[in-house]
């Protein structure tokens, strides 16, 4: 069973079993979380298509962390006015197992 759900404003596949990084939620590690936004549910004998989400669709899974991505980073530079400034950025994420496609 395949599906796509949309999740901080990014759509991911996932099928059962899968883990991976989302954007932050809010949550500890553990915990349950349902998916309601489905876009697509489907397999090899039948598909589920939503425009654009499918009414009663959810896909069921569990925190396994919480955490910081490796830094990034960048640069703010005006030419000729001796203004240079470098910045880091960790974006924070989420990493989900995926239990059930219902």
């Amino acid at each position: 069973m395949l599906a796509i759900i949309k999740t901080g404003g990014k759509q991911y596949k996932v099928a059962e079993g899968d883990k991976i990084k989302i954007e932050k939620i809010e949550g500890e590690a553990g915990e349950k979380v349902t998916f309601s936004e489905v876009l697509f549910v489907g397999d090899e004998k039948d598909v589920k298509i939503g425009s654009p989400l499918i009414e009663g669709a959810k896909v069921e899974a569990t925190i396994v962390d919480q955490g910081r991505h490796k830094k990034v980073w960048g640069i703010k530079h005006k030419a000729k006015k001796r203004y240079k400034v470098k910045f880091g950025h960790r974006q924070l994420f989420t990493e989900v197992e995926i239990n059930k496609i219902a």
